[in-house]
């Protein structure tokens, strides 16, 4: 585990405690989304298409603030209606300046779309929270549970219905993940010990990619011709954030990208 995540998890850790003697499991169950039957996320890319995972995100340690405004269920609502297959909602409050508050709302008015709960989830309470909140899918971190309990989020994710989005940054965290079987499968670009970015991260494991795998391209997709490269590699949807998000309309932004993959 790098350094970054070494601390963030123990900040997570400390942010769960405290969030779970405040509500525990059975308040979760009784609030919310709880009740709500996650929707299935494999067939939205299964699609034909640029399938495009558009992120609310305001902020990222790699580059501070990213909006200032967080005008978050308008930002859904223009991602919907400018094409996303799903909406990835950033929960993290510290780095990223996330909410679950955030995904609630944005599922509030939005009871058919495709929710992504993104954090740095180690915990099984926030498999708990994230069904509360109105998710569909989750996103685990290999390289920050390991093996073993990451292995342990995904079936009780599975068991609460949530699809488990598994996260990876080399080979052999992706054998990790398949090994599991693991069907979604997100392929970060960024390497989380010195952050930066490099696409051929995306392009050498797509070598890798098996038959019933599905494949997201995370981290540095900012041009059509980046979507038409990683798709052409077999990747079936892309997740961006980012380059959205320091648009001044980042719906708009997600239309423009998809409409130049497809000239």
């Amino acid at each position: 585990m790098s350094g970054f995540l070494q601390k963030i998890h123990a900040i997570t850790q400390e942010r769960v405690a405290a969030a779970q003697a405040k509500a525990p499991v059975s308040a979760l169950q009784n609030n919310g989304h709880y009740s709500r039957t996650p929707q299935p996320v494999l067939p939205a890319f299964q699609k034909d298409g640029y399938n495009v995972i558009a992120e609310v995100k305001f902020a990222s340690p790699s580059e501070g603030d990213i909006k200032t405004t967080h005008d978050y269920t308008n930002i859904a609502a223009g991602y919907l209606a400018n094409g996303a297959a799903m909406l990835s909602v950033l929960t993290e409050p510290q780095y990223f300046k996330g909410s679950l508050d955030y995904l609630s709302s944005i599922r509030a008015k939005n009871p058919d779309a495709l929710l992504l709960r993104k954090d740095f989830i180690c915990d099984t309470y926030q498999l708990h929270e994230a069904r509360a909140a109105g998710a569909d899918t989750v996103l685990l971190i290999v390289a920050m549970t390991g093996a073993e309990k990451t292995a342990v989020l995904y079936h009780e994710a599975a068991a609460l219905g949530l699809t488990p989005l598994i996260e990876v940054h080399d080979g052999a965290e992706l054998d990790i993940a398949q090994d599991m079987g693991a069907r979604l499968i997100g392929v970060n670009n960024r390497n989380l010990k010195t952050l930066k970015i490099d696409l051929q991260t995306g392009l050498d494991l797509a070598a890798k990619k098996r038959a019933d795998d599905i494949f997201i391209c995370e981290s540095g997709l900012s041009t059509p011709q980046d979507l038409k490269t990683m798709r052409d590699a077999g990747y079936d949807g892309f997740l961006i954030g980012s380059h959205f998000m320091r648009q001044p309309d980042p719906g708009a932004a997600l239309k423009d990208m998809l409409e130049g993959a497809c000239a």
